[in-house]
This record gives structure tokens, C-alpha cells and sequence, in this order.
């Protein structure tokens, strides 16, 4: 048996995560099968580079200057379906294409924040998450899988429920960025951890979370194994080792006032001259 300990940071375990669900047999199936459909962020941009080549047009994001959006709008999908060997872009209209989801096929997400029961959810910075958050109640009922990409460093402690209750777009009286409420998404929380294990036959702990210098976030990782499997986890995180944020290049210019979302976003106080 071999143990081996490593470090990710926040951008290298999105692209653990995303190798991970790419090597998942029902996604692999759903590709060749089915239908997969990808609702864009950046870890989700990650699996969309991984699966298929392409990165995804980031829209919402937090940064240093806290939940903003892209400052233009790319023609990158945001939302796109991988169907019959065909990908499309559906940010027109994403409820047909989740309408047409059924069994075996599979719905990629990603969450701003999940707890320890499983509970996860979005943040929204327009009304109703945009068109992406009016599917969420059509890919609960028609009985496709829903897996969740988040990394450790959304796991929350209590209920995630609770914060769904309190938050809120309106009645926020500044904000640092657009003021934003939660959605709760149902399906299979995919984390780091869920990686390794899907990628290797191996045990592995979450021992230490945090860092400086470009590691703030970051997790430290145990695994034990045969030496066999404990190879093929060293070779999933060497093409990970060093990667920065998965996205389409002009979405990932962060908005600025005045922009084309100012109409759609409340109480951000860089509307109103904050720094």
C-alpha cells in the first residue's frame, strides 16, 4: 500500500472535479447515448473544456470585488446541450431543451454552496436565476441525473436551507456587486473527494483547508492505495497541477458602470460611485 499527501488549489480542484465526472460511466454513456446538458460556471466550464473541448461564457462570479458579472455578452454558450455527437448552444432557450431530458440523460450544474446533508444552491443576481433557474423544476421532475460540480471550499456548515430562506435579491441595502438570492438545486454533490475516488481505487481524507500566495481555499488531501491506483491518481492531478479559471476569454472580463447588466442588478454599490 502507498499513501501519498497533495495540495489543490481552488482552480486546480475544479479540474480535478471535472476529470472526474468525465471519466464517470453514466456521463460517458449520456455522451455517447443520450443527451448532457451544461449550465455554465466555472468549474462546469472545466467539465465543458474536458468533454468537449470548448471552455463556457462565464456570467455571475465572485471576485475580490464581490458577486459581479461579465461586462459583456459573449457569443459563448452559457447553457449548450451534447447530443448525437452535436453540441448546441441553447441559451435561447434552455426550458425546450430540458424539456426534452428524460432518463439516462444527465444535467451538469455547479452551486455557490452545499452542507453536510447534501443540501446545495445558487446564487441568483437577477430575477429568478435567469432563464437556467426556470429549468431547475423540469430537470427535477423528468428523471435525468443532476450532478453537482462544487469544490470543498462551497461546503458550508448548517443548513443550506436556512440560508435559501434569508437571502434576497431586494430589500439589500448596499452591496459589494449585485445583491443576490439563493436557489436549491437537487442532485448528486460532486466534490474533489468524489473525484479521486472515481478516478482511482484509493481511500482519501480532507486534512487541511486554507493557504496564502494563490492557494487561499485551498484543501490538503490523504490517499492510501495499491501503488497501481495511487499512479493513475498521480497522473490525474498532473494534468491539473498549475491550470488557472476555465472560461471563455471575453466573459471573463467582470463588469464595470456602467455595463449591460446595471438594469438587472440591485443595490450594487459600484452603481453609485463605491469602490
Amino acid at each position: 500500500m502507498s499513501v501519498i499527501q497533495f495540495t489543490l488549489t481552488v482552480s486546480e480542484g475544479k479540474w480535478l472535479i471535472a476529470l472526474g465526472i468525465g471519466s464517470l460511466p453514466q456521463v460517458r454513456e449520456a455522451l455517447r447515448e443520450h443527451s448532457v446538458l451544461l449550465k455554465g460556471g466555472t468549474t462546469v466550464s472545466c467539465v465543458s473544456e474536458v468533454l468537449l473541448g470548448a471552455p463556457m461564457r462565464i456570467s455571475g462570479r465572485i471576485s475580490r470585488r464581490g458577486a459581479v458579472t461579465s461586462k459583456t455578452l459573449s457569443k459563448a454558450p452559457h447553457a449548450l446541450l451534447a447530443r448525437g455527437g452535436k453540441v448546441e448552444n441553447i441559451d435561447k432557450d434552455p426550458g425546450e431543451a430540458a424539456a426534452g431530458l428524460g432518463p439516462g440523460d444527465v444535467v451538469i450544474t455547479g452551486a455557490n454552496i452545499f452542507d453536510a446533508c447534501g443540501n446545495a444552491a445558487m446564487l441568483a443576481g437577477t430575477i429568478g436565476g435567469g432563464s437556467f433557474g426556470k429549468i431547475l423544476p423540469v430537470i427535477a421532475t423528468e428523471g435525468c441525473e443532476v450532478i453537482i460540480a462544487a469544490g470543498l471550499e462551497k461546503f458550508a456548515p448548517g443548513n443550506v436551507n436556512d440560508a435559501v430562506i434569508a437571502s434576497r435579491r431586494k430589500g439589500v441595502d448596499s452591496s459589494r456587486g449585485m445583491a443576490c438570492g439563493l436557489i436549491p438545486i437537487n442532485g448528486r454533490i460532486f466534490t474533489e473527494l468524489d473525484a479521486i475516488k472515481a478516478l482511482a481505487d484509493v481511500d482519501a481524507v480532507l486534512i487541511g483547508r486554507g493557504g496564502i500566495d494563490g492557494a487561499e481555499g485551498a484543501c490538503v488531501f490523504q490517499a492510501e492505495g495499491e501503488e497501481a491506483e495511487i499512479e493513475k491518481l498521480r497522473a490525474a492531478l498532473e494534468k491539473c497541477r498549475g491550470r488557472g479559471v476555465s472560461g471563455d476569454p471575453e466573459s471573463l472580463e467582470e463588469c464595470g458602470f456602467p455595463c449591460v447588466n446595471c438594469g438587472r442588478h440591485l443595490s450594487c454599490c459600484y452603481k453609485y460611485g463605491g469602490r
